[in-house]
C-alpha cells in the first residue's frame, strides 16, 4: 500500500480529526442501545494508538441517512465503556460547541461531534462546510472503508486542507483483499450473490482476469439462465442485460474461468415466511413461481466445490437470507468457508457480513469487510475516493515520512 498511515505522521500534540464508520444499528424501541458495536471496535485500535501517542482525538462519522437525523450520543456512551475513559460528545459538528471542545482538548483526550450527516452540505461535499469541519483539526485520518467510495465532505472534501493518511482498518482492509486479488493463493475463487446482475457487471469482468473461478448463486442466477435459454418464471431477471451475460458466459470460456451454477432452486410463490415452497430445476421454473434460493443439491455442489479452493472472496447471498426457510444456501456456503481451514476467506461486507455474523461464524473467516458497497467496487478495481485523496509515501523509509511538516496553510490545496 503506497498511502500513509497514521504511523508515518507526528501526532504529538497535534489535533487529528478522524473519520470513523459509527454507522450502528440502534434498537428499533429504544434509540438510545447499540445493537451492534462491531464497527465501533474496529475503530480501537486506530484510536488507541493516537491517544497513546497524545494526539488530541476528535472523532467524526454518521449514522443514519440525512433525512433520519439520528445522533452518535450513544456510540459516545459506548465508547467511553470500550476504551475505560470519558469521551467528549459535542451536540454540534462545526458550530460553538464542537469549535470550544475541539480547542480545550488536551494530548491523550478523546472527543466525539454529532453526524455529519446532519447537514446536507456532508453529501455534496460542500468546499465550504468541508473547510470548517477541517478547521478543527490540523491533521486528518480516514478510517471509514464503509464509507471510502463516497466522495463527501468528512471522507473527500477535508484533504484538500489538512494532511490526510489512513488508519489501521482501512489499511487492513485495503491489505488483505488487494492481496487476495493481486496475489492470491490458487486456486481462487469468487462467489457472487445477491439480486442484480447490473449491480456486479464490472466485478464479473475485473474477477474474469484474476479468478480461476466464479460461483453465482442468489437472484444473479435466473438472468443467466434465462440467456442459456432456460424459464426461470416470476424469478428476478434483467431482461435488458441477457445479451450481456451471453457475452460474460462466452469470456468466461474464452479466458478458461470455471462458472458454477445453482442446478436447482427453492421456489414459492412469494416470498414470505408462510409461503408453500417446492424445489425446482433453476432454468425450468413455472410461471407464477419464483426462485429465493439455491436448491440443495446446488448447495451441496458448492460446498463441496468451496472446499477445494486456497483463496475465496464472496460478496452477495445466495438467496432471501431474511426468511429462514431462504437461507438454507447461504448457511451452507457460509459454513463451507468457516470449515475450509486451509483457505484465504473474506466476507465482502454488506448482506454477507450479516449473514456470516448472523449464523455466529464471523470470527472462522479471514477478514470480514466493513464496507459493503466500498468492498464491492473495491473488487471491481475501482479506486475509492476516500483513499484516493490520502497523502501518498515520499519515501520506503517510515522515518522519512515521520518528518513531514503538518504547518500548510488551511487553504492550500495539497499536493496527493
Amino acid at each position: 500500500m503506497n498511502k500513509m498511515t497514521i504511523e508515518d505522521i507526528d501526532v504529538k500534540g497535534k489535533r487529528v480529526l478522524v473519520r470513523c464508520d459509527f454507522n450502528v444499528p440502534l434498537d428499533i424501541n429504544d434509540k438510545t442501545k447499540i445493537t451492534d458495536d462491531r464497527r465501533i471496535v474496529e475503530a480501537l485500535p486506530t484510536i488507541k494508538y493516537l491517544l497513546q501517542n497524545g494526539a488530541k482525538v476528535i472523532l467524526c462519522s454518521h449514522i443514519g441517512k440525512t433525512k433520519d437525523k439520528k445522533t452518535l450520543a450513544p456510540v459516545a456512551t459506548r465508547l467511553s465503556e470500550l476504551l475505560n475513559m470519558p469521551v467528549t460528545f459535542a451536540n454540534d459538528v462545526i458550530g460553538p460547541d464542537a469549535k470550544a471542545k475541539a480547542s480545550e482538548l488536551k494530548e491523550g483526550e478523546v472527543m466525539l461531534i454529532e453526524n455529519v450527516r446532519l447537514h446536507p452540505e456532508e453529501e455534496e461535499n460542500d468546499p465550504e462546510f468541508a473547510k470548517e469541519l477541517a478547521s478543527l483539526a490540523e491533521i486528518y485520518v480516514n478510517d471509514a472503508f464503509g464509507t471510502a467510495h463516497r466522495a463527501h465532505a468528512s471522507t473527500e472534501g477535508v484533504t484538500k486542507y489538512l494532511p490526510a493518511v489512513c488508519g489501521y482498518l482501512i489499511q487492513k482492509e485495503i491489505g488483505i483483499m488487494g492481496d487476495a486479488l493481486e496475489t492470491p493463493k490458487r486456486p481462487f475463487l469468487a462467489i457472487l450473490g445477491g439480486a442484480k446482475v447490473s449491480s456486479k457487471i464490472g466485478v464479473i469482468e475485473n474477477l474474469m482476469d484474476k479468478a480461476d473461478a466464479i460461483m453465482i448463486g442468489g437472484g444473479m442466477t435466473y438472468t443467466f439462465m434465462k440467456a442459456k435459454g432456460g424459464s426461470v418464471g416470476n424469478s428476478i431477471c434483467e431482461d435488458d442485460k441477457l445479451d450481456l451475460a451471453k457475452e460474460l458466459l462466452t469470456k468466461a470460456k474464452y479466458k478458461g474461468v470455471k462458472l458454477y451454477f445453482a442446478e436447482d432452486s427453492i421456489c414459492a410463490k412469494e416470498a414470505s415466511p408462510d409461503a408453500e415452497t417446492q424445489v425446482m430445476p433453476s432454468d425450468k421454473i413455472p410461471e407464477g413461481w419464483q426462485g429465493l434460493d439455491i436448491g440443495p443439491e446446488a448447495a451441496k455442489k458448492f460446498a463441496d466445490a468451496i472446499k477445494g479452493y486456497k483463496t475465496i472472496i464472496w460478496n452477495g447471498p445466495m438467496g432471501f437470507f431474511e426468511i429462514d426457510k431462504f437461507a438454507e444456501g447461504t448457511k451452507a456456503v457460509a459454513q463451507a468457508m468457516a470449515e475450509n481451514k486451509e483457505a484465504i476467506t473474506i466476507i465482502g461486507g454488506g448482506d454477507s457480513a450479516a449473514a456470516v455474523e448472523k449464523l455466529g461464524l464471523a470470527s472462522d473467516m479471514t477478514h470480514v469487510s466493513t464496507g459493503g458497497g466500498a468492498s464491492l467496487e473495491f473488487i471491481e478495481g475501482k479506486e475509492l475516493p476516500g483513499i484516493k485523496a490520502l497523502l501518498a509515501k515520499e519515501g520506503p523509509e517510515k522515518e522519512e515520512a515521520k518528518q513531514y511538516t503538518t504547518s500548510r496553510p488551511k487553504d492550500v490545496e495539497l499536493d496527493r
